[in-house]
């Protein structure tokens, strides 16, 4: 018995974690959720393609199964909040381990799931994140790490405004470091937030961070970028960095 009055202290207390499955697909790094749509959520393994459940994950369904020019491995889903039926897909996991699958590009869907296409990208290799305009779907941008065990130029963050037709660079530090983090400020999504990691893999080691790794923002939808360098900003090597800003607390006016 827990003492009277201690749920109303931590109502997280009687809370358990379960298994909603799907049971195949080997880890997981990218989930979505719907907006207004409690019970609908994407997931992507990082060998199993997309799945979808609408009954709060008591069924799961395989969305990418067809797709057989896609990468199976998932590293980021961003549904649309203005039009659910919009989904980014970005493959590569950027989990970089010494044997992962690789990513070719991102794919997209405007039928909820139900078909794909292919809309760029295809040597970004591991993408870290994809976010999706608040308002617009047809503005996104990419985190894209890059190829894990080589350098290579596609890599950094990268923004479309046509759903895909085309894509920007619009945050690139070198071959050797990619983009693997980005946020929108939600009180402002021409205010963004963006993470840049140097890293490289062998099969039998791991280099993580170097002076390509550092903190950006943007005040301008991600035409220009500046980084931080200050404002409690530890020196010295920097290695992956996660970012999100605050909804109940967001930093418009920040530096």
């Amino acid at each position: 018995m827990r003492p009277a009055g201690e749920e109303s202290k931590n109502p997280w207390k009687a809370l358990n974690y379960r298994l909603l499955g799907p049971f195949r697909g080997g880890r997981v790094v990218a989930v979505s959720a719907v907006v207004g749509q409690d019970n609908t959520y994407y997931f992507g393994a990082v060998a199993g393609g997309v799945w979808k459940t609408t009954d709060g994950g008591l069924n799961w369904h395989p969305l990418f199964d067809k797709e057989k020019n896609a990468s199976p491995s998932i590293g980021a889903i961003a549904v649309s909040e203005s039009d659910s039926n919009v989904i980014y897909v970005g493959t590569g996991e950027a989990c970089i381990r010494g044997n992962i699958v690789g990513g070719n590009g991102v794919y997209k869907s405007i039928d909820a799931g139900k078909t794909w296409n292919f809309i760029g990208l295809p040597d970004t290799h591991a993408i870290g994140r994809l976010i999706v305009h608040p308002k617009n779907p047809d503005i996104a941008f990419v985190a894209a790490l890059g190829h894990p065990f080589a350098d290579n130029e596609e890599r950094g963050i990268f923004r479309t405004r046509d759903g895909g037709k085309t894509w920007e660079k619009v945050l690139y530090k070198d071959a050797k470091t990619g983009g693997i983090d980005i946020s929108f400020d939600p009180s402002n999504p021409n205010i963004l937030f963006a993470a840049l990691w140097q890293a490289k893999r062998t099969p039998w080691s791991m280099d993580s961070g170097g002076p390509g790794s550092g903190l950006y923002r943007s005040a301008d939808g991600g035409a220009t970028w500046k980084e931080l360098k200050e404002h409690g900003i530890p020196e010295g090597v920097k290695g992956r960095i996660g970012v999100t800003v605050s909804g109940a607390n967001p930093i418009a006016s920040g530096p």
